[in-house]
C-alpha cells in the first residue's frame, strides 16, 4: 500500500502547526506540571475527518461486552497535540463497531485493583512521564497485565514511569512490560518506508501484504528492546530510508540498524501492543491506521487471538505449531533437580518459550524456598524478570492437592494469577472440586487433573474416574494427560484421548521403551508410546491443549540432548500437520 505524500501536505501543515502550539501552551505549565487541564476542543472538521475515517466493522466477535480505559496524563511534560483526536478515535471506534465502550481517565486511583476490575485492558494514549508513584498502585496495574488483562502504549508511553524531561528511569519493570524504552527522533513530519516484518499477522491484515511509506515522529527506542522478546509488525525499510535524515533529538542510530515501529507480545498472560505512529492528530483520521488500531484493541481485550512468539525465535516450525495453535514447552518436573531459574534457563537453551511450574522445586539458590503460594511479591517479581529475560512464559503449574477451603483454595487461585497461570495441574479431592469449580470460573484459570499411576490416583488413574467428577460441571475443569503413567498403567493414550475429547485441557507427554510399568523414557517417536500417531490423534480432534508438556523423566542430570531429540520429532511432525 503506497501513500501519495503530496496530497496531506495541507492537512500536514495544519497538524504540526497545531501540535506545536499545543506542545508550547502545555509545556508553559512548568516541568512537574500534570496534564490535569481539559485538552483544546476538537474542530467540526477534524471530527467529521475521524468519522470518515472510523472502521465499519469489528475484526472479531466479542466474546462479551469490552471495556477499555483510556489513561492520557502527562507529567512533567505538556503532552501531545495527538492526544484528544486518539481519545475521539478509539472511543468512536468502538462505539461505531460495538466491539468495546471506553473510560477516559487521567487520576491515578483508577489503578486501584478494585477500580480496574471492570476492564479488559488499559490504553496509555502517549503518557510522558512519571504518571504515578504509589508502589500499591503500580503493582495493582502489573498484576492486571500479567494476570491476563490487555496494555496498549502509543508513541510517548515508552517514557511512560520516568522522571521528565530526561527521561530518568523510575519504574524498570514497565520498560520490561511493554518491551522497550526511549524516545530519540528525528522531524516530526520525518519520511520513512515501513516494512511489514510479519505480513501474515493478523493484526498487519489492514496493510493488505504492501510496504507503505507515511510521515510521522518516529521514535528510535532501546533497551530492554529485542527481537528475543517482542514480536515486531512493523520497521523502517532501512534500505529504503535514509534514517540519518533530519535533525537527530537524541541518540538516533542503531548498530543493529533495527528500528521497531509496532509489536506485540505476551507479559505472563497480558497482551501487549505498542506502535509509534501517533505523534500527529491526522493518524487518527487515516483510515487504515485506524483499521490497524482497531485490530490491536481486540488483541488487547481478548477478542483477536494473535501470535507473540518473539521474532527471534520464529522457525518453520514454531511458524507451524502456530498455525495449529498448539505450544511446546518443558515441564519443570523434567529438571526438578535442579532449581526453577535454572530449569527457566535449560528451557530457553532448548529453544522453547513455554513452561510448566512445580510446586516442590526451589526457586534459586540464594531463595532457597519451594515455589509456591507462600512467597511474597518481591520473590514472584525476581521469577518474573527472570522469565522475561529468558522469554519464557508459564503456562501450566502443578500443585498436587488445591484445598478446597475457601482462604486455602483462593490463595493458590491467587498466585496463579500473579503468576500468569493458565492451567494448575492437580490431584484434589472430589469434595474440593465444588469451591475448585467456582474460582476456576472467577479467576479464568483452568484445572487439569493429573493421573499417576491405580495405587497413588485410585480416583483419577483412568480416564472414566476424571469424566465421572467433571460431570455437568465447568468446561475449564477436565484432565492433564500424563502419557507415562498411561502407558505404565495399560492405558491407550490414543483411546484415552478420544474418551476424554473436550475435558483433555493439557498434556504431558511421554515415550517409553516398552510398555507396562517397567517402561522408562525414551526420545519420543523411538519407543512403544505411538508418540505420533498420539499426537495426530490430537490433531483430528480438534483438541488445542494448554501445552503439549514435554516432561522427560529418565537420565535426570543429563537429559538435555534427548529432549533435544523429543523437539526435533514434534517439529517433524507439526510441520507435516500444518501444511
Amino acid at each position: 500500500m503506497s501513500r501519495i505524500i503530496h496530497a496531506w501536505c495541507f492537512a500536514l501543515l495544519t497538524c504540526c502547526c497545531f501540535s506545536l502550539v499545543c506542545h508550547a501552551s502545555r509545556a508553559a505549565e512548568g516541568p512537574t506540571a500534570a496534564s490535569d487541564e481539559p485538552w483544546p476542543p476538537i474542530g467540526e472538521q477534524q471530527r467529521l475527518k475521524i468519522e470518515e475515517a472510523l472502521p465499519a466493522k469489528a475484526f472479531a466477535q466479542p466474546s462479551k461486552p469490552r471495556k477499555l480505559l483510556i489513561f492520557d496524563r502527562n507529567v512533567g511534560y505538556g503532552g501531545h497535540g495527538s492526544i484528544p483526536y486518539a481519545n475521539l478515535a478509539f472511543t468512536r471506534m468502538g462505539e461505531r463497531t460495538g466491539a468495546f465502550e471506553t473510560v477516559v481517565s487521567r487520576d491515578p486511583a483508577v489503578f486501584q485493583a478494585e477500580s480496574l476490575k471492570p476492564f479488559d485492558a488499559v490504553f496509555f494514549n502517549n503518557t510522558v512521564g512519571n504518571l504515578f508513584e504509589d508502589p500499591a498502585l503500580r503493582q495493582s496495574l502489573l498484576e492486571f497485565v500479567y494476570g491476563g488483562g490487555g496494555l496498549l502504549g502509543v508513541h510517548g508511553t515508552s517514557v511512560a514511569f520516568t522522571q521528565w524531561p530526561g527521561a530518568r528511569e523510575d519504574w524498570p519493570e514497565f520498560g520490561r512490560l511493554l518491551g522497550a524504552r526511549g524516545a530519540s527522533h528525528r522531524d516530526s513530519d520525518e519520511h520513512v518506508f515501513i516494512k511489514l516484518d510479519d505480513p501474515e499477522h493478523p493484526l498487519n491484515r489492514p496493510f493488505a501484504g504492501k510496504g507503505f511509506d507515511y510521515r510521522d515522529e518516529f521514535f528510535r527506542v532501546h533497551d530492554p528492546y529485542s527481537r528475543n522478546r517482542v514480536r515486531v509488525l512493523l520497521s523502517i525499510d532501512t534500505e529504503k530510508t535514509d534514517v540519518n535524515r533530519g535533525q537527530a533529538r537524541g541518540p538516533c542510530i542503531r548498530e543493529d540498524n533495527d528500528y521497531a515501529l509496532a509489536w506485540v507480545r505476551h507479559y505472563g498472560r497480558g497482551r501487549v501492543f505498542y506502535c509509534t505512529i501517533a505523534h500527529n492528530p491526522y493518524v487518527f483520521w487515516d483510515p487504515t491506521m485506524l483499521q490497524f488500531y482497531l485490530g490491536a484493541v481486540q488483541f488487547a481485550l481478548g477478542d483477536l487471538p494473535c501470535p507473540t512468539i518473539p521474532s527471534g525465535r520464529l522457525t518453520p516450525a514454531a511458524r507451524a505449531r502456530e498455525r495449529l495453535g498448539w505450544r511446546l514447552g518443558v515441564t519443570a518436573y523434567s529438571f526438578h533437580k535442579y532449581t526453577l531459574l535454572e530449569a527457566i534457563d535449560k528451557t530457553a537453551e532448548l529453544g522453547l518459550p513455554y513452561l510448566g511450574g512445580l510446586s516442590f522445586q526451589k526457586v534459586s539458590q540464594q531463595t532457597p524456598k519451594d515455589f509456591n503460594p507462600q512467597l511474597g511479591d518481591d520473590e514472584l517479581k525476581q521469577i518474573r524478570l527472570k522469565l522475561d529475560s529468558a522469554g519464557v512464559r508459564l503456562l501450566t503449574y502443578y500443585y498436587h492437592s488445591i484445598p478446597g477451603d475457601e482462604a486455602g483454595c483462593r490463595r493458590v487461585f491467587e498466585f496463579g494469577r500473579k503468576m500468569g497461570i493458565e492451567t494448575f495441574i492437580s490431584e484434589p479431592d472430589p469434595e474440593a472440586l465444588d469451591t475448585i469449580e467456582r474460582f476456576c470460573d472467577e479467576y479464568d484459570i483452568r484445572v487439569a487433573i493429573h493421573n499417576h499411576g491405580r495405587d497413588a490416583s485410585p480416583r483419577y488413574w483412568r480416564p472414566e474416574g476424571v469424566l465421572e467428577v467433571c460431570r455437568g460441571r465447568s468446561k475449564r475443569l477436565g484432565a492433564c494427560g500424563d502419557l507415562g503413567y498411561w502407558i505404565r498403567s495399560g492405558i491407550d493414550p490414543i483411546r484415552a484421548a478420544g474418551t476424554l475429547g473436550d475435558r483433555l485441557i493439557t498434556l504431558q507427554v511421554h515415550d517409553l521403551d516398552e510398555l507396562g510399568s517397567a517402561g522408562h523414557d525414551v526420545p519420543w517417536g523411538t519407543g512403544a508410546g505411538k508418540t505420533a500417531e498420539f499426537v495426530k490423534e490430537i490433531r483430528r480432534l480438534g483438541i488445542q491443549p494448554t501445552m503439549f508438556g514435554l516432561e522427560y523423566s529418565y537420565d535426570w542430570l543429563d537429559s538435555m540432548p534427548e529432549m533435544a531429540e523429543c523437539i526435533e520429532f514434534f517439529d517433524g511432525v507439526s510441520l507435516e500437520l500444518a501444511e
